[in-house]
């Protein structure tokens, strides 16, 4: 198993496991991968070191005397995306996904045609503008395309 250290042209750090390099050239150039914070197709492979299990017998390399891989996220971006992805998971359970229904869901709820509760879906700039004119305050949030569906 080959684990490489991954990242989209927007920078966000992350890994993937494949069985060959040969898999990961074809799964990138068939489109296959994807970014899981911003869902980016366009995928780099990062300088790594590799670990060489050589046996029980050896004690293991301290890390401290390893250099960091040339391009490596800050810990404080790795923060904020660690956050992010957290803040998604927690906006997913719990709304209600009415998908592209987003705005006429949205004026229902404020006009009390509907119960109130928590919704997420998509709606056009131009349909967040018309919301806002009437008073309907939305949260534009872009949700990692990881998380729209489940994992199987």
């Amino acid at each position: 198993m080959k684990v490489f250290n991954l990242s989209c042209d927007r920078d966000h750090v992350f890994e993937g496991w494949f069985g060959r390099t040969e898999d990961f050239d074809r799964q990138v150039e068939d489109g296959l991968i994807q970014c899981p914070v911003c869902g980016n197709g366009e995928i780099r492979k990062l300088l790594s070191a590799p670990r060489i299990n050589r046996g029980r017998g050896e004690a293991p390399v301290d890390a401290a005397s390893k250099p960091p891989p040339a391009t490596e996220a800050s810990p404080r971006q790795a923060e904020l995306q660690r956050l992010w992805i957290q803040m998604a998971r927690k906006v997913i359970e719990s709304t209600e996904d009415v998908g592209d229904r987003f705005a006429e869901e949205a004026r229902r709820i404020h006009y009390k045609e509907e119960p109130a509760r928590a919704i997420r879906g998509e709606a056009t700039p131009a349909e967040a503008a018309d919301l806002a004119e009437e008073g309907i305050e939305v949260l534009a949030f872009p949700m990692p395309a990881a998380l729209k569906n489940p994992v199987q």
